[in-house]
C-alpha cells in the first residue's frame, strides 16, 4: 500500500511539473492564440 501510494505522489509531482512547463509564458502564449483562434471559428 505505501509503496503505491508513494507511486502516486511521484506521478503527481511529475504532472505539477509538466503543467508548469506548460504555463510558461511563452509556450501559453503560443497554447492561448491557439485556442482562442480555435474557438473564435
Amino acid at each position: 500500500g505505501k509503496q503505491f501510494d508513494v507511486t502516486r505522489e511521484r506521478i503527481r509531482q511529475i504532472e505539477t511539473k509538466a503543467l508548469r512547463k506548460l504555463r510558461h509564458p511563452s509556450r501559453a502564449d503560443k497554447l492561448k492564440s491557439f485556442v482562442e483562434g480555435d474557438n473564435k471559428d
